[in-house]
């Protein structure tokens, strides 16, 4: 159950999707997203829990973020599985600790919040933080970053004997790069951890 537990936390655990440097306090980006994550189906844990399972989760989602005063951001997501009532929310707060220029670049500081609802007996939330660094050329802004996730799993509504509550935390490593086409932004992301996870985004915004 554990290991079943950290591979849908980090599933669905916050992604970033988005360069260090803060949007402004004019600013906004709304876009659509989906996130593709690699899991190992074949394992004992999956084929118990799940046999007919694929090999990539794919999660599709709304995401909104507003910029705020003194470099700090705001965000959330919503996913909802089509057909069934499983639903994944999510915020984030970051801090631009330098909002970078022409010639240095943006760091950033971020706290993230996902829950996962729907699934039967199954309390399943993520907490994280990261460090990022970005810097614009042109068009073009790639960043990367590294942060911690914190994953509570609570199986006590499932019914089965056996299980006890799960709480996990797991490293992360992150890279993407936006694209910036008049308002309209296309943004990838991978995330390494336990897992493999890829990210696209389009979105609009200034």
């Amino acid at each position: 159950f554990k290991d079943l537990s950290r591979q849908v936390g980090m599933a669905v655990a916050y992604k970033p999707v988005a360069p260090a440097e803060p949007l402004g306090i004019l600013g906004f980006d709304i876009g659509i997203e989906a996130t593709f994550a690699e899991i190992d189906n074949d394992s004992t844990f999956w084929q118990d829990a799940a046999p007919d399972m694929p090999s990539m989760l794919v999660i599709p989602k709304i995401h909104l973020a507003k910029g705020l005063p003194f470099g700090i951001d705001v965000g959330v997501i919503y996913s909802e599985v089509p057909e069934s009532k499983i639903s994944l929310i999510g915020a984030e707060i970051k801090w631009a600790i330098l909002e970078g220029t022409v010639a240095t670049p943006a760091v950033a500081v971020r706290g993230t919040y996902t829950k996962l609802d729907g699934v039967d007996g199954l309390d399943l939330n993520t907490k994280g933080i990261d460090v990022s660094i970005s810097k614009g050329l042109l068009m073009l802004t790639p960043y990367a970053g590294i942060g911690q996730v914190w994953i509570d799993s609570d199986p006590s509504g499932t019914g089965i004997a056996g299980l006890s509550k799960a709480s996990i935390s797991e490293t992360k490593f992150f890279g993407g790069v936006q694209a910036s086409l008049l308002i309209f932004k296309i943004t990838g992301e991978v995330e390494v951890a336990n897992i493999t996870s890829y990210t696209i985004k389009l979105s609009t915004g200034f």
